[in-house]
């Protein structure tokens, strides 16, 4: 056989193996055949090529999908500014920042509370004794937090912890479970279930529960229990390196753009698996993880979550209706203006700091995926109220129910 000819006959053998590898993403479709219209959907394209022309951030991925169809897969701008210019393709991998608290770590909760394995209402220092309680007038301890509380930012932790002090103390990498006795003994903002405070070290705490429960990272045990299953195949803690040039740079640090590095401090500092942070993913990806959430729990015979853990997920939780989360994911916090204004109350979703966000509407059956790279390179973009528009075009492109 001729050397074309062979090349020919491989290529031919290839493209059974190729379609398998990427036999999980959703299939595509029309706008029109999911009841949505496809001049009202292009409105888009121009105001998220305004916010790139106005230099609001440099380039940007959105993916829409209706009734289990993709009917929008769009890539914008330049995925990196330096060293050189390289275009945004819609294939890139993404920095998802705080997205990863819902995808991989509340969603890893609840699979232990469906086994059995944990329950909401444990307290936190039955896993991490350190964990302090708020300390109220005369030095009285409040009760104890939960594990429930961590999961909706009612525990009275603060927000974050300085990095670089944490490394002083404690050296780079820092385990995860010393970080987590640091964050346990922090002074409590407010007794627990009394005000919604978004804090990423109560997610970090998760992460080290899941660990001590299982033996895994939570890393491994996501890998195994959702994004393996779900044949994610691009989603991933610390991309490994044969993907790190796909993975789209974030800020400029101590002279370094990171690429394939996680952005996050705190993430960073534990060498990159954290449970506020430190996932990367697709649009694609997270495109099938949106319709496995629609789906109740299930995606292509292969189930992740049970009906009723999806719907305990995505409800505002009912011990704490001020927060306006549910578990893990934002349905009417102050965070969730990445849902526009259209989008009815039973719609939920998250947001990342790099420019990432996710919104689902089991109304509809919608799925928006928004991927910016707002922070590279110097962690001056804004993308707040283009996420809100964007939400509002694709919402009031569907025209049947």
């Amino acid at each position: 056989m001729k050397k074309s000819g062979r090349a020919l006959l491989t290529a031919i053998l290839l493209i059974p193996a190729a379609a398998a590898a990427f036999s999980q993403s959703l299939p595509t479709g029309k706008p029109e055949e999911v009841g949505m219209s496809s001049a009202r959907l292009d409105r888009v394209h121009e105001i998220i090529r305004a916010a790139v022309a106005n230099k609001e951030f440099p380039g940007a991925v959105l993916l829409v999908a209706r009734k289990g169809k993709v009917v929008l897969r769009e890539a914008y701008g330049l995925s990196r500014l330096i060293p050189e210019e390289k275009p945004m393709t819609p294939d890139l991998i993404f920095d998802l920042a705080s997205v990863s608290k819902p995808v991989a770590t509340a969603t890893s909760i609840m699979i232990l509370v469906e086994q059995g394995r944990i329950r909401l209402w444990d307290r936190v220092n039955l896993y991490v004794p350190e964990f302090t309680a708020y300390i109220r007038e005369g030095g009285i301890p409040d009760e104890d937090a939960r594990l429930w509380h961590l999961l909706t930012h009612t525990s009275g932790l603060p927000p974050y912890t300085d990095a670089a002090e944490a490394e002083k103390l404690y050296g780079k990498p820092c385990p995860t479970e010393t970080l987590v006795k640091h964050i346990a003994q922090l002074r409590k903002t407010d007794p627990p279930g009394k005000t919604f405070t978004y804090s990423c070290l109560g997610y970090i705490t998760l992460a080290h529960i899941l660990n001590k429960v299982t033996g895994q990272t939570l890393a491994e045990f996501a890998a195994e229990n959702i994004f393996g299953p779900l044949k994610m195949e691009h989603t991933f803690y610390n991309p490994p390196v044969k993907y790190r040039d796909l993975c789209v740079p974030t800020q400029v640090v101590e002279g370094s753009v990171l690429q394939g590095v996680v952005h996050d401090p705190l993430a960073r500092l534990q060498g990159g698996i954290s449970g506020n942070a430190g996932l990367f993913s697709t649009a694609d990806d997270l495109a099938v993880f949106g319709q496995m959430m629609l789906e109740g729990g299930e995606y292509r015979g292969v189930r992740i979550l049970s009906p009723l853990a999806v719907e305990r997920m995505t409800e505002i939780f009912p011990k704490v209706s001020l927060s306006g989360r549910g578990l893990g994911w934002d349905l009417d916090s102050d965070y969730a203006t990445n849902g526009g204004d259209l989008f009815g109350p039973l719609s939920y979703g998250h947001s990342g700091y790099t420019g990432t966000s996710l919104w689902i509407d089991p109304e509809t059956g919608t799925t928006v995926v928004f991927l910016t790279n707002r922070v590279h390179p110097d962690d001056k973009g804004d993308v707040l109220a283009l996420r809100s528009k964007v939400a509002n075009v694709v919402a009031a492109s569907i025209i049947r129910k």
